[in-house]
């Protein structure tokens, strides 16, 4: 088996694993067969939820002998939070927070993700100090974007 028919059937072997709100944002592979699995889920993913999917898919992968001398990895994680949201499903679950979305002419903007549909979302934000600040929303069509990031402050 190539390494496209093993992804195709990992791919399958996960969903089967993916229960509740959890849901698969992306699959790499990395040489000598080093799968990295990026998970979320709508209430949000913790380590519990990761190490059980990960031995259960871990399991799978040796019963169908799939990589019958044992030379493959598996990793099973949430994205880091310094990653691009990249699915729908990603960005309606952080409606409310804070983000910065990067244009494909380079240029950022940082607002509060207030909405989002297949096409667009809308961020709010605030410009100048005191009585002269004002709050603006601003739409932004997918199309326009080259990634969009959720900013965490401390």
């Amino acid at each position: 088996m190539n390494t496209i028919a093993h992804f195709d059937t990992i791919s399958q072997l996960l969903q089967s694993l993916l229960t509740d709100d959890i849901f698969l944002v992306e699959i790499k592979v990395k040489p000598i067969n080093n799968y990295k699995i990026y998970l979320d889920a709508d209430g949000g993913l913790g380590i519990e939820k990761c190490i059980k999917i990960n031995r259960a898919l871990y399991k799978h992968m040796e019963e169908m002998a799939l990589y019958p001398e044992g030379d493959f990895s598996l990793e099973v994680s949430s994205p880091g939070i310094d990653e691009p949201l990249k699915l729908f499903r990603q960005y309606k679950k952080n409606v409310g927070r804070n983000v910065e979305v990067t244009f494909n002419d380079a240029s950022k903007k940082e607002g509060q993700l207030l909405e989002v549909n297949e096409n667009e979302l809308t961020i709010g934000y605030t410009e100048g100090k005191g009585k002269k600040m004002v709050e603006h929303q601003q739409i932004i069509p997918f199309s326009d974007i080259k990634q969009t990031k959720v900013l965490i402050k401390f």
